[in-house]
Formats: C-alpha cells, structure tokens, sequence
C-alpha cells in the first residue's frame, strides 16, 4: 500500500512539469528559466533547489518565498534578477563554475490539489571558447603594409625621377632649339653682312673698265 502511494506522488510531481536544458560557460553568468502566470493568483511562493522537483517543496533549497519574502540559502552568486510580480522567478548564477552543472527545480505552489507549477532546469557549464587571435591578423596587416611602403616610396621616386628627367630632358631640347635659333640668326646676319661687301666691289669693278675707257679716249684726243 505505501508503495503504491510513493508511487502514485511520484507520478503526480511530474504531472504539470517542464523540462528545459541550459548551457552557460564558465566566468559567465547563466540564468535558469521558471516563469508562471500571475493573472489568476497574483504572486505565489515559490523555491529553487539542486536536483529534480521532488513530491513536495525542494529538496536542497537554495531560495524559497513566502508570504512575498525572499530568503536566500545557500550562495551570494544566486540572484533573482526577473520581475517577481510579473511570475519570472527565473534564477540567475553569477559567475558560473564546471561544479554549477546539474539538475534545479523550481516550483511554484499553486492554490488548489496538485496544480504547482513545476519546472527543472539541466544546466551544463562549458568552457569559454577561445577566440581568434586577433593581434597576429593585425601584426600581419602592418607587416604587409610596411612592405608595401618601400616599393611605394621606390615608385613615387621613380616617378620624380621621370619626372626631372623629362624636366631636364624639356630644358636640353630648349637650349638647343634656342642655340639653333640663334646660330641661324648669326648665320643671316653673316651672309647679309658678306652680300653688302660684296655689293660695293660689284660696284667698283663695273666702274673701273669705264674709267680705264675714258682714259684711253682722252689720251688719244690729246695726241
């Protein structure tokens, strides 16, 4: 007879209960979920412990409330953090460690025969997984653009150096030009010259045959 009735309180305390898994990571904080509806009751008791909801109460009570009180058990880094007026009771556990995984219960003792409202969180508490390392990504864009620097500068200097080459190149070809330029003027200017020399020896040696001319006429008048 007290076995069928151990039994029939177990079946009952999983009657109504919801099961959720959560997963936190170590140094973290994680936060177990137990909400109920406040619309019919308003504020009820309520109690988290370690382990499955057990037939009554919790077992292994780390908080409970009463009459609207909370009281705290066991550990600073349990924290009520939800609205408790609005139904979240949800625990919170500040700081999570590998020894935190494992089964809690919450139950929310709703008036009338076997209505509590029961929920049991399984928690699993992880490693925190390594990030990449970002410093050799940025180590490594500084060391390609160091690199690229140089060549850069190379360029732009090439380029400078094309540049005043070109420049030079530019100034040669005037002075040149200008040079050229010049010697065709001296060039013209010594022709001109030489053709107005020559111009008063045309001139002499056409007058010269006339004089010798009239010299013989007149010798030969005077004979």
């Amino acid at each position: 007879m007290r076995g069928l009735c151990y039994l029939f309180l177990s079946v009952l305390s999983q009657v109504g209960s919801e099961d959720v898994k959560v997963s936190g990571h170590v140094g973290r904080n994680v936060t177990l979920p137990c909400v109920y509806n406040t619309r019919d009751h308003g504020p009820l008791d309520f109690c988290w412990g370690r382990g499955k909801v057990p037939s009554f109460k919790c077992s292994n009570g780390i908080v409970f409330s009463k009459n609207g009180a909370v009281r705290f058990i066991s550990g600073s880094r349990y924290q009520l953090l939800g609205r408790l007026g609005d139904g979240d009771v949800s625990l919170t556990i500040l700081n999570a460690q590998p020894d935190d995984a494992g089964v809690y219960g919450c139950r929310v003792e709703v008036p009338g025969w076997f209505n509590d409202h029961k929920a049991n969180a399984y928690l699993a508490v992880e490693e925190v997984p390594l990030e990449q390392p970002v410093t050799h990504v940025i180590l490594a864009a500084t060391t390609r653009r160091q690199q690229l620097i140089p060549d850069d500068v190379s360029v732009s200097k090439h380029a400078e150096e094309d540049h005043s080459t070109l420049i030079n190149k530019g100034k040669a070809e005037d002075f040149f030009t200008a040079f050229q330029e010049v010697g065709n003027i001296c060039r013209l200017a010594a022709i001109v010259s030489f053709t107005l020399l020559l111009i008063p020896i045309f001139i002499s040696a056409e007058r010269r045959p006339r004089q010798i001319q009239l010299l013989k006429t007149l010798t030969m008048e005077n004979v």
